[in-house]
């Protein structure tokens, strides 16, 4: 069966493509020197800040880990990653990215796009350091904006959804009610109608804010889910970080499918009793978006500005991992002639 999509590299043609803890929250190193170049911008090697959620989310994460794991074996660099922590500032997040420059990480990269503020502020502390940030726009000399086509991925899921549901009623759960999640489920919609206009989509947001939990809770998951499969939906697609597990669980127990988001969730170890109903999932390669970055640093041409990974780069896609999708009548032809028309322009998928 031919791949769909391929997210293990970023294509070339990509825009011609124990560290001590901080007051802001916990690190995981391999090195604990320190160094005293503070606008050096050299030295150490990468060093990622996580988004809410953290390591061990199986999702967002915990594929720019798998990238800071990619770069720390291909160019022997020191590594740092530093988890977030409650009901923290834009000047909690400023000042443990600013610690990672400091003490000679380069580059430093926030995942997720709450770290705006705080990259926009320390990157012009630090001219001589690369900055990295997924999932939002930062203007600066010295920024990587990391962006995705999560709408492409999630009109795939859209169209793997509608053909798998026999309810016709298929449901989507974002996690925070914010632009970013809206892309997610305006993709999946348009795949779901274009393939099968006569399918209801139910959607619903976990939370209005991230401070309240909507990334982060796999209780306020399981129980959207549970709301939506009462109303027949028999098709959960979660684009809501750790949220996303008690989704993903809730589906598995009343026999109905989930699709997984970002990571390949039907090969996480910590999903694997709920995998036979992981669909599929809408991956974007925020590892390969991390060790791209990090490459164009090692071979002393840092990339800056807008980087867009979409679907023409394999930056997004949609995984095959679950056999059963080849069970589904019509599943994978529907899906790969839906990908080539948008990487064809013949398909435009809406953000909103």
């Amino acid at each position: 069966m031919r791949r769909i999509a391929s997210l293990t590299r970023i294509a070339v043609g990509v825009a011609s493509l124990a560290l001590a803890a901080t007051a802001c929250g916990g690190t995981s190193s391999d090195s604990n020197s320190s160094s005293n170049s503070s606008e050096s911008g050299g030295g150490k090697g990468l060093a990622i800040a996580y988004d809410v959620g953290g390591k061990g989310d199986q999702s967002f994460n915990d594929a720019a880990y798998e990238g800071l794991q990619k770069a720390k074996k291909e160019f022997g660099y020191q590594t740092a990653d530093i988890e977030p922590t409650d009901n923290e500032t834009d000047a909690d997040k400023e000042q443990r990215l600013e610690s990672l420059a400091k003490q000679g990480y380069n580059p430093v990269i926030g995942i997720g796009f709450a770290y705006g503020p705080a990259l926009e502020e320390a990157s012009k502390k630090f001219p001589k350091t690369t900055f990295g940030i997924v999932d939002s726009v930062v203007e600066g000399k010295n920024v990587a904006s990391l962006v995705f086509a999560e709408q492409e991925s999630s009109y795939l899921a859209g169209v793997a959804a509608a053909k798998a549901t026999k309810s016709n009623t298929v449901g989507f759960i974002g996690g925070v009610d914010v632009p970013l999640i809206h892309k997610f489920e305006a993709g999946y919609t348009q795949g779901v109608k274009d393939t099968k206009p006569g399918v209801k989509v139910l959607s619903q947001y976990l939370t209005q804010t991230a401070a309240e939990g909507g990334f982060s809770s796999p209780d306020k998951g399981k129980a959207a889910a549970e709301g939506q499969i009462e109303k027949g939906a028999d098709v959960l697609y979660a684009a809501a970080g750790l949220s996303g597990q008690g989704v993903i669980e809730a589906a598995s127990k009343a026999g109905v499918w989930a699709i997984g988001v970002d990571s390949d969730q039907y090969k996480q170890e910590a999903l694997a009793a709920y995998k036979d109903k992981i669909l599929t999932s809408a991956l974007k390669d925020v590892g390969g978006a991390v060790y791209t970055l990090s490459k164009s640093v090692h071979d002393g041409k840092p990339l800056t500005g807008t980087q867009t990974f979409d679907l023409k780069v394999n930056g997004v896609g949609l995984s095959e991992s679950n056999p059963k999708m080849g069970e589904i009548a019509g599943l994978n032809d529907a899906v790969a002639k839906a990908k080539a028309a948008i990487i064809a322009g013949d398909i435009k998928v809406k953000t909103s």
